[in-house]
């Protein structure tokens, strides 16, 4: 994750804006979540919300009324949530972190699986548009319906887990219907560092387990591996 102590020009500013006494009325939500984007990881859930995700700390934010931050609560939350923000967790070190991975066809679910009540990130496959491919002259395309990119999923998805630690993919289905599967061919393929760390994978009925249930199997798993 980017440090303020990195941030120059218009961000810069936004952020001096943020902490800035008196509380200032002229700052733009654009500008925020600009800012939020380069120092986080933001998914847009389905309701419209905005998750931002820094350094194992999560802010939802809800959907701009206005088109400047109108709320002195709202200013607060965002002071708050990037000083708390501001530095990584003490327990990150790569023997010790173990990510989860909960996939399907409506979305990705990412997990510090050894952290109880962990705050999952989420990442939705058909976001934007500009996600999806037209594919006009190919089998992709039928009767007027575009397919997803992989890409568009499957990429953040990856990024999301570029820092250090092992993976556990949990997922729904068998071959094709796999999103699971999917994840993992398309991640030997186009990041077959990243594929390495994958140690493990297994089906389960996520729609009939809680977040809690899940994570306790996953730390179920890891504990299995190391005594073995």
């Amino acid at each position: 994750m980017t440090s303020t102590t990195a941030l120059t020009g218009s961000q810069l500013r936004t952020y001096n804006t943020i902490f800035q006494h008196p509380v200032s009325h002229n700052l733009e939500w654009s500008h925020v979540r600009a800012l939020l984007a380069t120092l986080g990881e933001i998914a847009e859930e389905p309701n419209g919300n905005l998750k931002v995700t820094r350094n194992g700390q999560v802010l939802v934010l809800h959907p701009a009324r206005t088109k400047d931050v109108a709320e002195t609560d709202e200013l607060m939350a965002l002071r708050h949530f990037l000083e708390r923000s501001e530095t990584a967790p003490a327990e990150t070190k790569e023997s010790e972190t173990h990510w989860l991975v909960v996939i399907d066809h409506h979305e990705a679910r990412i997990f510090r699986s050894e952290i109880r009540g962990a705050v999952p990130q989420q990442i939705l496959p058909h976001e934007p548009d500009d996600y999806f491919r037209h594919a006009h002259n190919s089998k992709d395309f039928s009767r007027g319906q575009e397919k997803p990119d992989l890409n568009s999923f499957f990429e953040p998805v990856a990024k999301a887990l570029q820092a250090p630690g092992r993976i556990l993919i949990f997922g729904t289905g068998t071959g094709t219907s796999s999103e699971m599967e999917q994840f993992m061919m398309w991640v030997k393929l186009h990041q077959p560092e990243l594929a390495k760390r994958i140690i493990g994978s297994l089906v389960v009925d996520e729609h009939h387990l809680s977040e809690d249930q899940l994570l306790a199997k996953a730390r179920k798993f890891y504990a299995n591996r190391r005594m073995n």
